[in-house]
């Protein structure tokens, strides 16, 4: 089989070298991929967001499946794009991407089939915003309707903080058109969960739960991030808890998405705090997220195709979707001065035997060498039976990667450790 996997960070990698592992897999062609992605796939220079051209390169080599890995291109329509061309996707179609495309309608759809969310007000004008937050309680959380790389959420301590984020979304326009729009929602407090799951539209099988550590300095502290590492399972995420997702927010929010006439085919992330009244919705993703993917499909023992094929195809209640009784840590390493300015051009050695457990996000090739092109280079990840022993296996490998301008947290799966002692 030839697959093709649009995107080009560390998920992508993660997904290709999962795919590999089954005997059937020729060729993997990735769009655009990476310098790290190159050792693993045939990388193709079509943007991720370019749908004609990844529609038109599908015609000079044949495809048997798609996956459609990041969000832009999902709520573009790529998936729509590539079935008109009889090419079997993994992903959602743009109609239901929209639950990651708007904030706006990710509220409202909860509001509406009564899944447990924090309350919200929505807003199209500035000044409007600006005066209900004059008597609005403060924290609260100030978020783009549309997709602004992950960085489109502030959590605003204080009043001026809030009145702040307002205007640079909605005056300033820092997020585009994706700021026409915003949501300033209530503060929950509780730890946070990531919980990503298979869905074909009816069934719904959750995958092991992870933690990730978004700030980018030790003890959570500095700006947010796209991810400095993640840990996996979470251990705040009890069999308890993930009872009452699936019977409250899980398998109603598939129905939800069906009844609205969006049945959602792919992988769903639900982001969730687990809250003095129980476990809440803060976000939807519409795919794998990045880097809880670098911890969840280490982790699966099924084949990744055929369980993706299952949910192309509706039949994913008849499938298998296992995981290893086993825990796994995934340390990022980064530019340092990330995620604001940072020097990059910096070449990256690798030991051999750390390769596979490598997946790389912002690398390219030049001169034949892997150098550094992104804040976020790349993961390392460890498998172990416990999660003190993942965590020192990450590092330990962390640490034998070297390139200029290395940076890293100290502190991840620490949190989560403090829960198991």
């Amino acid at each position: 089989m030839n697959l093709l996997v649009i995107g080009g960070g560390g998920r992508e990698h993660t997904i290709i070298k999962k795919l590999k592992q089954n005997p059937s897999v020729e060729t993997i062609y990735a769009l655009p991929g990476n310098g790290g992605i190159a050792a693993d796939a045939t990388c193709v220079d079509v943007k991720a967001t370019d749908v004609e051209g990844i529609v038109a390169f599908t015609k000079t080599v044949k495809i048997d499946y798609a996956v459609v890995a990041p969000d832009d291109p999902l709520v573009l329509g790529c998936v729509d794009a590539l079935e008109a061309e009889a090419i079997p996707c993994f992903g959602p179609r743009a109609n239901a991407a929209i639950i990651e495309g708007s904030k706006v309608f990710s509220k409202d759809l909860m509001k509406k089939y009564g899944i447990p969310t924090a309350t919200y007000e929505v807003f199209s004008d500035p000044k409007q915003a600006l005066d209900y937050l004059e008597t609005a309680p403060i924290p609260t959380v100030v978020k783009a309707d549309g997709l602004a790389l992950g960085k489109g959420v502030t959590v605003a301590m204080t009043r001026e903080e809030a009145q702040g984020a307002v205007r640079e979304i909605m005056e300033d326009k820092k997020f585009g058109k994706s700021g026409d729009r915003i949501v300033i929602e209530e503060y929950l407090e509780g730890p946070e969960v990531s919980v990503l799951a298979f869905t074909d539209g009816t069934a719904v099988k959750p995958m092991v739960s992870s933690m990730d550590h978004k700030r980018a300095g030790d003890g959570d502290r500095g700006p947010n991030t796209g991810g400095m590492g993640t840990v996996a399972p979470n251990p705040f995420y009890t069999e308890d808890v993930a009872k009452t997702c699936m019977e409250t927010i899980f398998l109603p929010t598939i129905r939800a998405m069906k009844a609205e006439g969006r049945e959602f085919r792919g992988c769903l992330y639900f982001g969730l705090m687990i809250t003095k009244d129980g476990p809440k919705v803060i976000e939807y993703n519409c795919r794998f997220g990045d880097p809880e993917t670098q911890v969840v499909l280490p982790l699966l023992e099924s084949d990744l195709l055929t369980v993706m094929q299952a949910v192309t195809n509706g039949t994913l209640a008849d499938c298998e979707v296992k995981f290893k009784d086993a825990h796994a840590c995934c340390v990022v390493l980064a530019s340092k001065g990330y995620p604001l300015s940072y020097e990059k051009g910096y070449e990256i050695t690798i030991p051999a035997d750390v390769q596979e457990h490598v997946y790389v996000a912002g690398a390219k090739l030049a001169d034949g060498k892997l150098v550094t092109s992104g804040g976020r280079v790349l993961g390392v990840t460890a498998v172990a039976e416990t999660l003190p022993e993942a965590v020192k296996g990450a590092y330990a490998m962390a640490d034998r990667i070297e390139f200029g301008n290395k940076y890293c947290r100290r502190d991840i799966g620490q949190r989560a450790l403090s829960v198991l002692r």
